[in-house]
């Protein structure tokens, strides 16, 4: 690969929500537009990651079909020459890769991890050795393909810190560079034009980021929900008693997240926004803007959705998976040669 690799994930063991999208899909879709021709960008699904927590089994393969058109329809070319669309099980090396390194991670390093903590609660005994490995599924994933832009959000810092140690290690032990060291996340989000890694937060409980896996229907805003009704849930967020809108995640997160969700629907910068509204009263004047602004954004997807050709989307994804097999199995057997499995 003669260009640098842009690596994301795209997930496919639940339905997005506003949060998906304003904070990954967008993003990357304007990425996508910025750098093509400059950069090859990796738009994988990591289906192999859905088994980490419980899922709807008969709906996973769907799922991802569906997930994948919802980018299409929020802009993403899928037919650029630079840009690979491609299922992780579809391509074995991911697996054998994840055991290789598995064996040169430490115990310690994957047991702190805070996703591990979060999801596997506090009895351990009944969460999955998925959800305890599955960082290392993910290293995996970056370092087959020599990603060196890896842009995540604040949630998945300590796996991406995980794979360049990981890169790290197995090159100096083995005297090669095996793997490229993707750069670090404060690198990786000034790459992608941000300070700091977006999360849009409930609007029930603004405490907690927006997530299909909280049952928490009225604080959460599905893609396909009605466009009237993801109004109302805005109209009835939370906010509190302060009676000042201000920009302030740590004493107004309502307030601060639908500041930020208006900022990030109407595609306005977010200073703009906060000159427009700080220092105001009206909390109801600033749901409704709110509101207006994401009904509108939902309006517009769900048209374009239904434009999306899921047989194009299925081809694409075939026809790519077979170059990255190409790509994967290369760096495979140079790790195997490096551990011993193959002769140098």
């Amino acid at each position: 690969m003669s260009k640098e690799v842009i690596l994301t994930g795209l997930r496919s063991n639940a339905e997005f929500h506003l949060g998906n999208y304003l904070g990954a899909i967008k993003p990357m879709v304007r990425l996508q537009h910025e750098l093509k021709g400059e950069y090859q960008l990796n738009m994988f699904v990591p289906d192999l990651h859905s088994f980490t927590t419980q899922i709807d089994h008969s709906r996973l393969y769907q799922q991802t079909i569906d997930n994948v058109r919802l980018y299409v329809a929020a802009g993403l070319d899928i037919e650029h020459p630079d840009t690979y669309v491609y299922r992780q099980s579809r391509i074995p090396a991911h697996s054998e890769m994840t055991w290789i390194l598995s064996c040169f991670t430490y115990f310690g390093e994957l047991g702190r991890m805070t996703q591990f903590k979060e999801k596997g609660g506090d009895e351990h005994d009944s969460t999955s050795a998925g959800l305890f490995i599955y960082p290392v599924l993910m290293a995996a994933d970056i370092l087959l393909y020599g990603a060196k832009w890896v842009p995540v959000g604040e949630d998945q810092r300590q796996h991406l810190e995980l794979t360049r140690d990981l890169a790290i290690r197995m090159n100096n032990k083995f005297g090669q560079e095996l793997f490229t060291v993707p750069f670090e996340w404060n690198k990786q989000l000034e790459f992608v034009g941000i300070d700091k890694g977006v999360r849009i937060r409930s609007l029930r409980t603004p405490e907690k980021k927006m997530s299909k896996s909280v049952e928490d229907p009225a604080g959460t805003i599905m893609l396909s929900d009605n466009p009237d009704e993801a109004a109302k849930k805005i109209m009835s967020a939370t906010t509190d008693s302060v009676g000042k809108i201000n920009y302030d995640w740590g004493k107004q997160p309502g307030v601060t997240n639908l500041l930020q969700i208006l900022a990030l629907s109407s595609d306005t910068d977010q200073d703009k926004v906060n000159q427009q509204w700080v220092g105001k009263d009206s909390y109801g004047e600033l749901k409704t803007a709110a509101a207006d602004s994401v009904k509108d954004l939902l309006e517009t997807v769900q048209s374009k959705l239904k434009e999306v050709d899921s047989a194009q989307i299925e081809a694409k994804m075939t026809a790519d998976e077979a170059k990255m097999t190409t790509v994967a199995d290369s760096t495979l057997a140079k790790v195997q040669a490096a551990v011993g499995l193959r002769r140098k």
